[in-house]
């Protein structure tokens, strides 16, 4: 069965066909370096980095390129609000977005190309622009004509009559803008420096690149004129993408990516992630448990105050004053990549408190299952290299990634094999023996990695210890199940009952036996 993409661009599903045969050219826009990345930005790039994966191990050598926006309105006015400079506030946070995506096992792309390093790509860009009739210059500015380009709107579907002025998105004065233009459609290719603001030299005057023309230029100088992927979030379609397609395309008479590939949104409790909404939740303070899922039971936060340290204002907006510093709420990076694949790229998905417990449970029960062959390969005298994979589990892990990228019904493969290591963990646990073959089981679990591998999930050994995060330990669950019967020794059957409920609220059934043993399993 051949790998199928939904593609933007034709708005259907069709066979992936590379531009050379078992290589890919994959280019994904980055992020804007101003902010902390947010639960948005995750889904995006776990699902790229999910993708990149998938093409290696279908046997495809990726050209990975992701890049980063560190030239812009909003990077200049958080350097003037923290008393700072555009290049300080860049590095910044282009060092937060690593440590960021570092925790979540997000690989690093092969090169991650800055707009402030593009520079002169983007200027000869602009000139051939200029030369071909598809821009023009005015006051130092320079405009894209989106009249002059024919297919202009077939990314997004857009009609030219439909789109609104200042196309050119970012915070930019309309009204002067309007005023330079030939066209409200038009959007800025060069803008002419502002008083203190960083500025290049050039032909048109001391300057700065426009947002769009960065990333046709990042494009072209890493990966070439034309490419196989180029993806991003549904919310780049238009003006980003678009515009994109435009200079490239008018540049090379050529197209820009053969396949176009969106993620879909992540809402809060059913509604868009909003700093007005107080429901912004970033990386970090899902990792930490430092969030809230339910933004209208906590009381409204002030904005982030001007001139503030960013220090002082970290995540003020998803702090409510019951869930500060909760770490009982940290939730374990391989947990939020399993939120993210509960649902297919292209479906919005839906960050609530039942949706995280569900994704922190799903991941308990792999993590049990890829943790199977550390505990017990000696026990079981595994021979690793004489193993083969389950090739059924395969095939249908492969059936469901090939169409389009299936991560919910793949999950479903991953579970099936993950439960069966579990309760063969339980049986050696409790009976210190299993009468399953042990070459069945070893093959089991090593597919389970493999497979589970393809997705970025991967065996966090600490989680045996006692700084698990995001799930009970098997040391802690016995622990409770002690205390729950001490406590029913001392007839105290109210905390029986409440640490019963508490580890079942953990994904832990207790089934208490006739003569007094109690077994567990997780599920």
């Amino acid at each position: 069965m051949p790998l199928t993409l939904y593609n933007s661009l034709t708005r259907r599903e069709s066979p992936f066909e590379p531009l050379e045969p078992s290589k890919v050219r994959m280019y994904c826009c980055g992020v804007t370096v101003y902010d902390y990345c947010h639960v948005g930005h995750a889904r995006a790039y776990i699902v790229w980095d999910m993708v990149r994966r998938y093409l290696m191990w279908r046997g495809y050598s990726v050209r990975y390129v992701q890049n980063f926006t560190d030239i812009d309105d909003k990077i200049l006015n958080r350097a003037r609000e923290t008393n700072s400079t555009m290049e300080a506030v860049a590095e910044r946070f282009i060092d937060e977005y690593f440590a960021d995506m570092d925790k979540l096992n997000i690989l690093r792309a092969d090169e991650y190309p800055r707009a402030t390093h593009s520079i002169d790509g983007i200027k000869r860009l602009i000139h051939e622009l200029e030369n071909k009739g598809f821009a023009y210059a005015n006051s130092g500015d320079v405009y894209y004509s989106v009249r002059k380009f024919d297919n202009y709107g077939k990314l997004s579907g857009r009609k030219l009559e439909e789109m609104a002025a200042g196309a050119s998105g970012r915070l930019e004065t309309a009204e002067i803008e309007a005023q330079k233009k030939q066209n409200s459609s038009d959007f800025a290719l060069w803008k002419s420096a502002k008083p203190g603001e960083p500025f290049w030299d050039s032909s048109w005057g001391k300057g700065r690149p426009g947002w769009h023309i960065e990333c046709s230029a990042m494009v072209r100088d890493y990966l070439g004129e034309t490419i196989d992927i180029h993806c991003g979030g549904s919310d780049l379609t238009f003006p980003h993408h678009e515009n994109e397609i435009a200079q490239s395309e008018a540049a090379t008479g050529k197209s820009l990516a053969n396949y176009w590939m969106h993620n879909a949104f992540v809402t809060v409790n059913g509604r868009k992630m909003s700093k007005s909404l107080y429901n912004f939740i970033t990386i970090r303070d899902l990792l930490e448990g430092n969030w809230s899922g339910d933004s209208e039971s906590d009381p409204p936060q002030p904005p982030l105050a001007k001139g503030g340290s960013k220090s002082d204002n970290e995540s003020a907006l998803v702090k409510g004053s019951k869930n500060q510093s909760d770490k009982s709420k940290a939730v374990e990076p391989m947990a939020v990549r399993l939120f993210v694949f509960m649902a297919q790229y292209r479906s919005q998905i839906d960050f609530t408190e039942d949706a995280i417990a569900s994704a922190r449970n799903g991941w308990n029960t792999i993590n049990e299952g890829l943790l199977f062959g550390l505990r017990y390969a000696d026990k079981l005298s595994w021979d690793v290299e004489k193993t083969a994979p389950d090739t059924e589990a395969v095939q249908e892990f492969q059936a469901a990634m090939d169409n389009d990228f299936n991560t919910p019904a793949a999950l479903a493969v991953l579970f099936e094999l993950a439960k069966e290591l579990g309760k063969e963990s339980n049986v050696l646990v409790h009976q210190g023996k299993t009468d399953t073959a042990p070459e069945l089981l070893q093959q089991k679990w090593l597919t389970l990695v493999g497979l589970a591998g393809v997705l970025g999930l991967e065996v966090q050994p600490e989680a045996d210890g006692d700084d698990a995060v995001g799930g009970l330990t098997d040391a802690e669950i016995e622990a409770m199940i002690q205390q729950r019967k001490d406590a029913r020794i001392a007839r105290d059957f109210a905390e029986g009952d409440r640490l019963r409920n508490e580890l079942k609220d953990q994904g832990v059934t207790l089934i208490d036996q006739k003569d007094g043993i109690t077994i567990w399993h997780r599920g």
